[in-house]
């Protein structure tokens, strides 16, 4: 029997019926109070996000390509947010975000944000989403190729294209760096163009097929610094025409290379490109930890100004761009969501930064009504003097969509909502391992969920066994100490740390199952692990888990009365 033809998503019904940008010869007679389901996809084309639970609260997204604005279209932004009072927030892709926006007002706040050359267009949807860089690009010390100007064709061709606003099969990000250290890992990205080297020649190695947990794929594609536009425009018409546009879920990139393999995706871009391929080249990537100053290649110095989780007032915005203006310096948006300013002539600080979140990187939080959990209100959870004293990198998201790339960091956070551990205020998924820079691999899952109240000592053990190694970064102690040990002993053990209130360097000598469970009866034969260790930690962990974080109140699943067991 043949199988049935496999049915168009929703989404691609709509535009099968109605292109976008024959939708947008409408736009302006739209009553925004009364949005069908279809406007509610369609605008976001053009950069106008909301939702049918939450139909009268809008988001606008602009598109900072590369992350460069200058001071007066910053002051520009800063009029829009005060004169609607709004809220603004920079985001994880180096671009601006503008929250709390009216029904009645959203028209104008458009026009107004499409202007001074700046542009919300194909920030949302089904859209290459603004393509970023590393923050120092063209300037910093470690900049071999600049990539600005390749981001400005890309920018170019892509936005207001007929054949491809809103056309794609499903959003695309982009990530270029001409560095061989960058402040942020770009492996979470559809594509990502790396620095490498061949022959002595400089270019770009192309990886594919990253999102927020997975790793991009190295395509084993050598592109020289003239050649990357080229392919940017056939890899996006190659997609444009062979990504699936079926089952919602599994229409990013990822799931077409799952689906046909890396080779044929490959054979796709080629054919419209036009000539084959060069391969071989060797990635130019190394770690490298920023400080708040650094020197640039001119030997003026950069600030980075850290925000208030992504946050910015109407007050920073102005005081940012009267000092750049003043002092004749750049501003740049960065991927870790903060603010730059570069060309200072001395290494000062024009004003101090309102928070330690130089490292991290949070998604919308309660900005977005997918979220559990809003990191930019609730520090208290986490050991914020000591992720900054070490240079941790750690990523928020609020839910599992994984805005903040919690396993593209070192430790990785996701808000959830439970009553498994009694009458909490919901907890964190926790993710560790990740070698991020070199795009190694993601974060492993080490805890399901560690309610709110027990998170900081959590973390602030986890830091204390990485101060007892030897490693200079928490990536060096993930990749060389963590990542030798099973997810489910590394679990177990930090739960035996916290019952007992011990600190033991983890140190590797053997590997399995049994060698883990070794360590543990030499380490605690003292702990109660409450269920028997046969084959697999799962079980104790789970009950002592229960054990340790259930908080008073009504816990349908928790039974206080377990037999106790010890190694058998």
């Amino acid at each position: 029997m043949q199988s049935p033809e496999p049915k168009l998503n929703k989404r691609e019904r709509y535009k099968a019926r109605l292109k976008p940008i024959e939708y947008f010869k409408e736009f302006e007679d739209l009553d925004f109070e009364n949005l069908a389901e279809g406007d509610r996809f369609f605008l976001q084309d053009f950069g106008i996000f909301t939702t049918d639970f939450l139909e009268d609260e809008f988001t606008m997204r602009l598109r900072v390509p590369a992350g460069r604005v200058t001071t007066e279209q910053f002051c520009h932004i800063a009029n829009v947010v005060e004169e609607y009072d709004l809220t603004l927030i920079t985001t994880a892709r180096g671009g601006l975000q503008l929250h709390d926006l009216e029904a009645d007002d959203v028209l104008a706040i458009w026009k107004k944000l499409n202007s001074h050359k700046l542009t919300t267009w194909q920030s949302f949807g089904d859209n290459i989403r603004n393509i970023v860089s590393d923050v120092y690009d063209g300037c910093g010390a470690f900049n071999v190729i600049e990539a600005y100007p390749i981001i400005e064709k890309m920018q170019d061709y892509i936005v207001k294209n007929p054949r491809y606003v809103g056309m794609l099969p499903r959003r695309v990000s982009i990530g270029i760096s001409g560095n061989s250290a960058s402040v942020t890992s770009f492996f979470a990205n559809d594509l990502y163009f790396a620095l490498a080297k061949k022959d002595g020649v400089y270019g770009f190695k192309v990886y594919m097929g990253g999102k927020n947990t997975e790793i991009a794929e190295d395509a084993d594609i050598f592109l020289l610094e003239g050649e990357v536009f080229d392919f940017f425009k056939a890899f996006v018409e190659a997609f444009y025409l062979h990504g699936s546009r079926f089952t919602r879920s599994r229409t990013r990139l990822f799931y077409l290379i799952e689906e046909i393999g890396l080779d044929a995706l490959k054979a796709h871009i080629q054919k419209e490109y036009g000539k084959p391929f060069n391969s071989g080249a060797e990635i130019v990537l190394k770690k490298r930890v920023f400080l708040p100053h650094e020197e640039l290649k001119d030997k003026t110095f950069s600030y980075c100004y850290q925000t208030d989780f992504a946050r910015l007032s109407v007050k920073e915005i102005r005081e940012i761009a009267d000092f750049a203006n003043k002092n004749n310096v750049e501003i740049r948006i960065g991927i870790d969501q903060n603010i730059y300013l570069l060309g200072l002539k001395e290494k000062s600080t024009p004003f101090a930064s309102p928070k330690e979140s130089s490292t991290i990187i949070a998604c919308a939080g309660s900005l977005c009504p997918y979220s559990f959990w809003s990191i930019k209100d609730e520090t208290k959870y986490i050991p914020l003097s000591r992720i900054a004293k070490h240079g941790i990198t750690v990523g928020f998201s609020g839910c599992i969509k994984g805005c903040g790339r919690h396993r593209h960091t070192d430790i990785g956070l996701v808000g959830l909502k439970t009553n498994n551990f009694g009458d909490t205020d919901g907890g964190a998924r926790v993710f560790l391992g990740a070698v991020h820079t070199t795009g190694k691999n993601v974060g492993r899952m080490l805890f399901s969920m560690v309610p709110f109240v027990h998170l900081y000592k959590t973390l602030d053990l986890i830091i204390d066994i990485y101060e007892l190694s030897s490693f200079n970064n928490f990536e060096e102690f993930s990749d060389n100490i963590l990542n030798k040990f099973s997810e489910e002993f590394l679990a177990i053990w930090i739960l035996a740390s916290l019952q007992t209130n011990k600190t033991l360097k983890l140190e590797p000598a053997g590997s399995g199952f049994a060698y883990e469970k070794s360590l543990l009866m030499t380490h605690f034969s003292d702990v109660d692990f409450i269920e028997p260790i046969d084959e697999s930690f799962s079980p104790s962990i789970s009950a002592m888990a229960k054990k340790l974080w259930t908080v008073e109140g009504e816990d349908p699943t928790y039974k206080p009365s377990i037999d106790r067991v010890k190694f058998r």
